[in-house]
Formats: C-alpha cells, sequence, structure tokens
C-alpha cells in the first residue's frame, strides 16, 4: 500500500512541477494549495531533497524547485525514495531481502513477482509531466 508520505510526496512534486516558472517556490504556497499541513510537508522535504528531485535555498526569495524535467521524474521513482523501496507487495521480494528457505515451494511466490513486476512497469510508465496534463475538475488529487 502507498503511504500518505508517499501520496503527499507525489502532490508536492507534482505541485512544484505544475507552478514551475525556474524560481523557488515557498512550501506555504505549495502547502495552501494541497491542503497539506506546512509542518507535515517539512518532514518530508529532506527525503525529496535527498533523493536529487528537488533544491532549496533560504531567505527572502527562497523555497524548492525541482531539480530534474517532470518528464524524466517517474512515479516509482517517487514513491520508491518516499516509501523507502518497500513497495514490494511481500517481505521476500524486498532490496535486501533473506532469500526464503521456501522460495522453491513456494506456489504463490510467482504472482507476488508478477504482480511487483506490473506494478513496477505501471509507475515507470507515468512521469510528472503526465500527471501535470491530465485535466481535472477544481485540480483534485488523491
Amino acid at each position: 500500500m502507498i503511504s500518505t508520505k508517499g501520496r503527499y510526496s507525489v502532490r508536492v512534486l507534482l505541485d512544484l512541477a505544475e507552478h514551475n516558472t525556474g524560481n523557488f517556490i515557498p512550501m506555504k504556497d505549495v502547502a495552501a494549495r494541497q491542503g497539506i499541513s506546512l509542518k507535515y510537508i517539512e518532514k518530508i522535504l529532506p527525503l525529496l531533497k535527498n533523493s536529487g528531485l528537488i533544491e532549496s535555498v533560504h531567505g527572502t526569495g527562497g523555497g524548492y524547485r525541482l531539480i530534474k524535467d517532470p518528464e524524466k521524474i517517474t512515479l516509482w521513482e517517487i514513491l520508491t525514495f518516499a516509501e523507502g523501496n518497500s513497495l514490494a507487495p511481500v517481505a521476500c521480494l524486498q532490496d535486501g531481502a533473506p532469500v526464503c528457505e521456501r522460495a522453491d515451494q513456494c506456489k504463490t511466490l510467482g504472482v507476488w513477482k508478477d504482480y511487483y513486476k506490473l506494478t513496477k512497469n505501471y509507475f515507470e510508465s507515468i512521469t510528472l509531466a503526465d500527471l501535470a496534463q491530465t485535466e481535472m475538475p477544481n485540480n483534485y488529487i488523491i
């Protein structure tokens, strides 16, 4: 399941993409537009900054902006940073998981692998630019 942190990370980055003028955008503006508390956004900003997706400047005229083109930022990239690479549907498929002693006898392992592959391929096929171009009444975002 995608957590609130993952969903809000997508929303914050999408807002930065949609309001990209090349200038830094104050997070209080993003928080107001998205209806997300500034306090919560401030908790996920270091994660997004460390991911190499955004940069910041403090002080007057400061704020945040995307480093990469929205066409080059996939939902998979955002969600794996936000969720800490824990998008695998079962523990045995997570990065660095020990090999399950039952893997060679597991009748469901193939199902989980295929599901994970479908999910990854789907999220890799959608960019921030794709989302920014989607017409929605009232800019509603989950």
